[in-house]
């Protein structure tokens, strides 16, 4: 099950919407946000970025045929989301958000309404434990996991440290997925900038938010037994860009790609 809601330490999904300039987050997230952005103020353009690649690639896989997709990590509703995304390409598709801070998963279920055609569930549960998501009523009574399913991993692969083995919960989840399945991973990286997003992550850690900043050949790990859908494993600005954004990867500073299980 999920955490229960503590306001006094900041968490990710709340952090992640103080970037947005969103509303639903409390003291604690945003004393967070204005220390690390004296740290690092490109940490305000990276999130943005972010939707937009997450834009991208739901569209571009919702166009490929896919019909299912599991937001893990989902955060708080930033328009446009998933199944916004998909159903309007598809409007049958099927969406499933996971997440495990009880604020998120209050507004999830408030706001992230399907089309009449398609479905949305919400699963309260932790990434690490892969197996509790997959095996939810409430997933299995919105997607066939023997159909091809999209697990949509987008700015959160990187508050899994090592020691709790993040390569091995996303084997294990797209094990149990069939051929066709897609991975969708956003992932920070320090590649561009290393002072700034150094200080950035420390003062994070001391807040209780703990990270780990990989490079690209780690990032690409994650997609190992996939097939990388072009361009690969690149900086989010140059995975198949719609127009000219005026930032660089060194503001962005986060490595994305798609994968396809063959």
């Amino acid at each position: 099950m999920g955490e229960p809601l503590d306001t006094g330490r900041p968490h990710p999904a709340r952090v992640y919407d103080v970037l947005l300039g969103g509303k639903d987050n409390f003291a604690a997230d945003r004393a967070a946000v204005a220390e690390g952005l004296k740290a690092n103020p490109n940490a305000a353009t990276a999130p943005r970025q972010n939707r937009a690649f997450l834009r991208r690639t739901v569209r571009y896989l919702a166009e490929s045929g896919v019909r299912q997709f599991l937001d893990i990590g989902t955060g708080l509703p930033t328009s446009p989301n998933v199944h916004e995304v998909a159903q309007a390409v598809n409007p049958a598709a099927r969406i499933v958000y996971a997440d495990n801070d009880p604020l998120v998963l209050a507004h999830a279920r408030a706001l992230l309404t399907s089309t009449p055609e398609g479905r949305t569930a919400y699963v309260d549960a932790d990434l690490e434990d892969g197996a509790a998501i997959l095996d939810a009523p409430e997933l299995r009574n919105v997607l066939d996991l023997g159909e091809p399913v999209a697990v949509l991993m987008f700015a959160l692969l990187h508050f899994v440290v090592d020691d709790h083995d993040p390569y091995g919960i996303v084997e294990k989840l797209m094990t149990r997925l069939p051929s066709g399945s897609h991975l969708v991973i956003s992932h920070i990286t320090a590649d561009h900038d290393p002072e700034s997003w150094a200080r950035f992550t420390e003062i994070m850690r001391r807040q209780g938010i703990d990270a780990r900043l990989r490079g690209r050949a780690e990032v690409e790990r994650f997609f190992t037994g996939l097939e990388l859908v072009d361009p690969g494993v690149v900086p989010i600005l140059s995975w198949r860009p719609e127009e000219p954004t005026g930032f660089t990867d060194a503001q962005v500073a986060l490595y994305g790609g798609v994968g396809r299980k063959p």
